[in-house]
């Protein structure tokens, strides 16, 4: 068995309290330990604090302190020592009055001066503290308090709904705070009614959820729940919730709902009757009728005030709304469950009761089903503890427990909370072909996590389209999209209630393929010549090129484009026809090209001596004579020459002749014509060629100039000028060769640093060399590349830009204002920006300057602190002030001064703020420290003065220390001596102000004098004494009176904080011989010594004996009196009858009812009812014959009394319709 739960001994002596403090100043908490060398630990919100800039830890002996400077706003925490087994909490609570300084503690054992320029150093926000359920055997708090069983709670709320009473049609508001400080995104509330309505679908006639904003602290979230004309079922328990990410809070609250009394209007009248006839209840046994009124439903309220005659209904609500409902100790349990647990999902939890009787059996049941033992339900049985335990909850998990011992029960509810639940591998950007599958595929920490995803802010669902599907795999889930569009281009995001994941897609058009070429043709005039081909989008529309021209339709030229298949017809082929035909589809960066050879029929009459000819003109050539190929493609020269005979042909590129023994040239010769060709033209064929065409005849030359193009250069010295929230501005320059062709613009492309993926930012080309990139993830690194395009197509990409991360710069520093100004310095104070972003913030620069001149540096460098002294100023200059934030993504804007600043100091009057508690006598007891702060203002620093009933005060009777706002009056030890008036002066020149402040040092008191015994008789001693002649300097509040008997010698406490000098001690034993004592007390305690009496006083053996007086017994006896009588009625017959009538007498009378004179208490048909002296007779299904007399007698010892009535019973149809019957029935 496990050992009995035993008072936790506390290791402290004395114990730190919670204070309050003033924003700037300093406090400093104590503790005592009952052993000198025992190890202390400090912490602030559970965590450990260690000395340092902000916190001084000191130890002397079993003395502890732990002092906090500079306070601010964050420090108002929950703070703990520990020592050995023993914890004591306790809190700082920091109030916003930075004019005026904070008060340093009376008791503290150090002395404690306020620096007023001292800036407030930044505190990390206090994390929020979670709470476990303790186990049953726990210790007691340190601090006395029940052990706080809710679990997991991270404290959200700073204001929770409380229980409440309304009346039917009457309304009521519940109010939930919450501090959104810590959160990094709004707060969700709801509002639930049992376990599961959620009230949101429910708003309308009867209820209203509001939520508010408080825009002045900005992390205050008000809602509220109001209930409008409530009705009796509303009344019940309900719960609200908030949660903000992976951070929870509850809290459980009731509704009563009283009936409303108006529409009881028959009630009112019988009781009104009551009180007229003044009903007088009768000597039954009494019942505690607020006793069933409290544990009886609202809707019962007037049945049983009926019953008991209560009349003031208004009266007996407000009595019961006022009255505590007390629990009635169970007889079965010692120790019930808790209202509600909760636990995490994977996790065990143990629920404990204490029953009465240790050999009881208990049962456990889940949701009303009964439990049995299993592997995940465990039943424990220890001495009188009773627990159950269930090992790895789930959500199943999740319902109503209940104990149950005998006939009673006690239950509880469980609440199974699911780990936020995290991604671990994040989304991945993607860019695909239009008409491709698209998967987005992330990792979950837990398996069967439910996921949202989104695309731009907007939730995907599961279509008719089966656009969007949505595939688990454990702890994988994958996004699935069929076959992308453009329109599915965005920002896909992955939520769940840990965390989310974002990644972009890009859909580009499908890279087109060609299937079939044009081909070269060679046609006869007249004849048809057709360009086809064929490529794999149908969608894909073209444009036809002649020698670089546009091919228009007229009468001979047809273009057509069928599906895939795109067609260029010329009818009655011309000579000038002839020439290179180019098909270009819309949006591709590449071509088809053909050449159309004209092949005419002529007969040549020239003589057979001609001198060779070379016959060129425009035909494949530009306006400027050159003849332009793309790299890669052929380069075809054809020159049409005559001669006869035959000439020979030499083609040459400067001085060198060209031949065929490089693979890539080709020369043909043939009648009529000379033709050069480059297979794969590159940038070094670009030049002038020279053609020579020779015969007996002569010769003749001709230059052609060809121009190679080709896709330029990547561009170069890629560089980030400057980063935002979300976006960047990045900077390049052209690339060194444009390819021969002006450069169009430039695609720019971006991925995260760990990715491989490029993703395109721009589908048109963008002219600038200067491009801004949004639409970034903030404090995501990043990289950049560029390609640049030119009417042949685009360049390789250049090399990638250097890592860099989006960061915006925070927000203007708010609340810029002048603390202090001096003849040649100035004091400035702001607070930190509203807005800090994802990079930490570096500090703050702070300039100035003078009207029309350029900004100056205050300090060199930055500040961290939210407040600066610039010093070495000119007097009487006018300047203005201004103050930025700095981050990595440089200085936000700047919060200046409304109006330029004076540099002068501005005179104050002095004026000396004496606190609250110094404005009435303080007391202290001797030895303890006395340390006084006491805050003045006043300009130039005015002169202290300290003086003690009119004379100046020595360093070695107390210590004085001053500063520019407050002095201090310090006493390590105080002693009798130091109690009187002091008195405080401030001065400025020949203005001043004066304040005083009395100090009184208490000591014990002495011991009271000339204790002597006044009489002896019987069994008392009277006694009598005069009080000390030291008081302690305070007042004597009692006195301490003990007795001993001569044969022990142990004294007894006869009588405490007795306030008379003279007292009766009695109940002596006969026979003793006593001797007394006398203790003095005031506000410090005992005196040290006693006064005691120098006789002694013996009680004599023989007594007096005691004679009891005699008393007449009173006769309450009473005859019976009716006080309400019978009424005659007239009822249906067959319907139950009622005769009602109330008597009064002592003792309880014996009530007899008569018919017609005759006894009718033995008859079944009849029904006698008593009750608080109302008397019923309840007659079933009267018939005609029992009409009649109807008489009730009373009677008792002291007599008789009768009353009676007349019942007429009529039938219930009237003789006509009862004749019709009977005549119906016997023709049927």
């Amino acid at each position: 068995m496990p050992e009995p739960v035993k008072k936790a001994v506390s290791a402290f002596s004395k114990k730190p309290k919670t204070q309050e403090a003033e924003e700037g100043s300093s406090v400093v908490f104590e503790a005592e330990t009952e052993k000198p060398d025992a190890k202390v630990k400090w912490q602030c919100n559970s965590k450990d604090i260690a000395s340092g800039n902000k916190y001084a830890i000191t130890a002397d002996g079993n003395k502890h302190s732990l002092a906090i400077k500079a306070i601010t706003k964050e420090d108002a925490n929950v703070y703990a020592v520990i020592a050995g087994g023993s914890k004591v909490k306790f809190e700082l609570k920091v109030t916003s009055k930075p004019e005026v300084p904070v008060e340093a503690p009376a008791d503290g054992p150090k002395e404690s001066i306020v620096e007023p320029e001292a800036p407030p150093l930044p505190v990390a926000a206090p994390t929020e503290a979670q709470t476990a359920a303790p186990a049953p055997d726990a210790p007691p708090a340190e601090d006395g308090q029940p052990p706080d069983t809710r679990q997991d709670l991270t404290g959200l709320f700073t204001e929770k709904p409380q229980s409440g009473e309304v009346t039917v049609g009457e309304n009521i508001t519940f109010v939930a705070k919450v501090n959104a400080e810590s959160l990094l995104k709004k707060p969700t509330v709801k509002w639930f009614k049992g376990k599961w309505m959620d009230l949101a679908s429910k708003s309308g006639k009867h209820l209203q959820l509001k939520e508010s904003y408080d825009r002045n602290n900005k992390v205050i979230y008000t809602f509220e729940m109001q209930i409008i004309s409530a009705k009796p079922n509303f009344a019940g328990g309900y719960r609200c919730e908030v949660s903000s990410r992976d951070k929870f809070d509850s809290c459980n609250f009731e509704l009563a709902v009283h009936g409303e009394w108006a529409y009881c209007w028959n009630i009112v009248l019988l009781l009104y009757v009551l009180v007229c006839l003044n009903v007088q209840m009768s000597s039954e046994p009494d019942v505690d009728v607020w006793e069933i009124l409290r544990d009886a439903p609202s809707s019962e309220y007037q049945k049983i005030a009926f019953q008991y005659g209560i009349t003031d209904l208004r009266g007996m609500l407000k009595r019961l709304k006022k009255m505590k409902k007390e629990e009635k100790k169970s007889a079965a349990f010692l120790k019930k469950l808790d209202p509600a647990y909760q636990v995490t999902k994977g996790h065990k939890i143990k629920l404990a009761i204490e029953v009465a009787n240790p050999d009881v059996d208990v049962k456990w049941l889940k949701n009303g089903q009964e439990i049995h033992p299993t592997g995940r339900y465990i039943f424990e049985s220890v001495g009188n503890m009773r627990y159950l335990t269930i090992n790895h909850c789930s959500l199943s998990d999740d319902a109503a427990y209940c104990c149950v011992v005998g006939d009673e029960k006690c239950t509880t509810e469980l609440f199974v909370k699911e780990p936020p639940v995290m991604i671990v591998k994040n989304l991945e950007d993607q860019m695909v072909m239009k008409g491709e599958r698209v998967e987005l595929e992330c990792e979950v920490s837990e398996e069967g996590a439910n996921v949202k995803w989104e695309k731009d802010g907007v939730e995907l669902t599961r279509d008719e389209s089966f656009k969007y599907r949505f595939k688990k795999d454990g702890c994988k889930h994958v996004l699935i999209i069929n076959e992308a569009t453009k329109e599915d281009c965005g920002h896909y995001t992955v939520k769940t209630n840990g965390g989310e994941s974002m990644a972009e897609l890009l859909v580009q058009e499908k890279e087109l393929e060609v299937y079939q070429s044009i081909a070269d043709l060679t046609v006869k005039a007249k004849d048809q010549a057709v360009f086809k081909c064929e490529v794999s989008d149908e969608t894909v529309r073209g444009t036809w090129y002649k020698n670089g021209v546009e091919v228009k339709s007229d009468a001979r030229v047809n273009i057509t484009h069928i599906g895939r298949i795109h067609k260029l017809t010329i009818d009655e082929v011309k000579p000038e026809d002839e020439g290179d035909y180019t098909f270009v589809p819309d949006g591709h960066a590449f071509n088809l090209s053909a050449k159309l050879n004209f092949l005419e029929v002529k007969i040549d009459y020239v003589p057979r001596q001609d001198p060779p000819k070379i016959h060129l003109d425009c035909m494949g050539r530009t306006p400027e004579s050159t003849i332009v190929v793309v790299a890669g493609n052929k380069l075809r020269l054809d020159v049409p020459i005559t001669g006869d005979p035959a000439p020979t042909v030499v083609w040459t590129k400067g001085e060198k002749v060209i031949t065929e023994g490089d693979g890539r040239v080709h020369v043909e010769t043939s009648k009529g014509h000379c033709v050069f060709t480059i297979e794969g033209a590159d940038r070094q064929d670009e030049g002038i060629y020279s053609v020579v065409v020779r015969n007996p005849a002569g010769e003749d030359t001709a230059d052609i100039n060809v121009k190679v193009v080709d896709v330029p250069d990547p561009p170069q010295a890629i560089k980030i000028l400057s980063v935002g929230e979300d976006s960047c501005v990045v900077q390049w320059d052209p690339p060194q060769f444009d390819g021969g062709q002006p450069i169009i613009g430039y695609v720019l492309e971006r991925k995260k640093t760990k990715s491989y993926r490029w993703m395109r930012l721009n589908f048109d080309p963008y002219p600038d060399t200067t491009y801004e990139a949004k639409r970034m993830i903030e404090g995501m690194a990043y990289e950049m590349r560029v390609y640049a395009v030119n009417s042949i197509g685009m360049s390789r990409h250049s090399p990638a830009s250097q890592p860099f991360v989006p960061v915006a710069p925070t927000s203007a520093p708010i609340g810029l204002c002048v603390d202090d100004i001096s003849d040649t310095s100035i004091s400035l104070k702001w607070r930190r920006p509203e807005r800090i972003g994802a990079a930490e913030l570096e500090g703050y620069g702070v300039e100035y300057c003078k009207e029309g001149n350029e900004w100056i540096p205050a300090i060199e460098g930055l500040t961290d602190r939210t407040s600066l002294i610039i010093r070495d100023l000119t007097t009487g200059d006018k300047l203005q002030f201004r103050v930025r934030a700095y981050n990595m993504a440089g200085p936000s804007a700047p919060t200046t001064l409304a109006q330029h600043v004076t540099i002068r100091e501005i005179m104050q009057r002095p004026k000396i703020w004496v606190p609250r508690n110094l404005r009435q006598t303080l007391m202290k007891k001797v030895g303890d420290t006395v340390n006084l702060v006491i805050p003045f203002q006043g300009k130039p620093r005015p002169k202290v003065t300290w003086s003690k009933d009119g004379e100046p005060l020595l360093p070695t009777f107390a210590c004085v220390r001053n500063s520019d706002v407050d002095t201090i009056l310090f006493i390590r030890k105080t002693d009798r001596k130091h109690s009187g008036k002091y008195d405080l002066q401030v001065q400025i020149e020949n203005v001043e102000d004066t304040a005083s402040v009395t100090l009184q040092v208490v000591d014990l008191p002495g011991p009271p004098e000339a204790l002597k015994i006044i009489d002896v008789w019987g069994f008392n001693v009277a006694l009598e004494w005069k009080p000390p002649k030291d008081n302690g300097n305070c007042e004597i509040t009692g006195y301490t009176i003990q007795k001993a008997d001569k044969k022990t010698m142990e004294w007894y406490t006869v009588y405490e904080q007795y306030r008379r000098t003279h007292s009766v001690v009695s109940d002596l034993i006969m026979g003793n011989e006593y001797i007394f004592r006398v203790f003095a007390i005031n506000l410090v305690g005992l005196s040290p010594e006693p006064c005691t009496t120098k006789d002694s006083a013996y009680i004599q053996k023989t007594g007096i004996a005691y004679k009891p007086p005699s008393h007449k017994e009173h006769d309450f006896s009473e005859a019976p009196k009716f006080t309400h009588p019978l009424v005659n009625r007239s009822v249906i017959a067959g319907y139950n009858a009622t005769l009602s009538c109330s008597v009064r007498g002592i003792p309880k009378p014996k009530v007899t009812w008569y018919k017609n004179k005759m006894d009718i208490s033995n008859e079944a048909k009849y029904r006698m009812l008593s009750k608080q002296g109302v008397l019923t007779l309840e007659i079933r299904k009267p018939c005609l014959f029992d009409g009649g007399v109807y008489t009730c007698k009373a009677v008792n010892d002291s007599g008789e009394d009768v009353v009676e009535c007349k019942l007429e019973v009529r039938p219930r149809y009237s003789p006509q319709e009862l004749e019709e019957t009977q005549n119906r029935a016997e023709r049927e």
